[in-house]
């Protein structure tokens, strides 16, 4: 089953499959990539991580898996509120990885959090494997968004919970138009200032404006087969985060 957001890709004429070119497009922009993030975000995306990671806290998970795990920024945060015994990062870009294994081996967290080439629609790891499974910023990128959920559902153990940040479309008429605008011009002359891949940043808004939100979401996540779903808009509606159950 294709949705309406698969095909959107970072390079719109390219044939490359999207994994590819996703792929390739975060080991252009990787060794900038924590930098912008805190730019563009004015450092409100390390807040959006706190309070989703809060939500994991009740269940105290032992082992988790953090797909599209980037630069390891998710996977550190979690390792300092919720003292998992393992993390297991994966993601399909080696050189946003190999940014991560730097920040892990500063820390001397290499026992601790492992990364690991990976795509989150053939996890390798068997079923019923964790505790919990998160994704920040991450699923708006999977070249099938329902395979990747399902896929996810099958390596999380009974009763785990699958935490996911994502950004979302603002549903205040004034404030999305100040959204967009940021996120077609603005972002992309900043990382053109900044000397990183503004096509990235173009993507990036063309990805979130056909990303399956809120209510359409949480009917991707119980038909990829979770239960107890929910979801909370942070910062005016433009980044919500979701959580449920297996």
């Amino acid at each position: 089953m294709q949705l309406p957001h698969d095909p959107i890709t970072p390079q719109q004429h390219s044939t490359l499959p999207k994994k590819i070119q996703v792929a390739d497009m975060f080991d252009r922009i990787a060794d900038r990539y924590d930098f912008m993030n805190r730019i563009l975000s004015g450092r409100i995306d390390r807040q959006w991580r706190k309070i989703a990671l809060r939500k994991l806290r009740a269940k105290q998970p032992k082992h988790i898996l953090d797909v599209a795990t980037g630069t390891a920024d998710f996977a550190l945060m979690a390792y300092d509120m919720l003292t998992p015994v393992h993390i297991t990062g994966i993601d399909i870009s080696a050189g946003m990885l190999d940014g991560g294994k730097r920040k892990i081996k500063a820390r001397g967290l290499e026992a601790t959090i492992e990364l690991h080439v990976g795509d989150a629609e053939t996890i390798n790891a068997p079923s019923d494997t964790f505790d919990a499974v998160t994704v920040a910023f991450g699923v708006r990128n999977f070249e099938n968004l329902l395979a990747g959920l399902r896929e996810m559902h099958r390596v999380l153990k009974p009763n785990g919970q699958v935490l996911i940040l994502e950004f979302s479309t603002p549903r205040n008429s004034l404030i999305r138009f100040v959204y967009n605008t940021y996120m077609k011009s603005i972002a992309p002359a900043l990382a053109r200032l900044f000397g990183t891949d503004h096509h990235a940043y173009t993507y990036l808004n063309r990805s979130t404006n056909a990303f399956p939100d809120r209510e359409n979401f949480i009917y991707l996540l119980k038909e990829a087969g979770y239960t107890q779903l929910s979801f909370q808009p942070l910062t005016f509606g433009i980044c919500c985060i979701y959580t449920a159950s297996k």
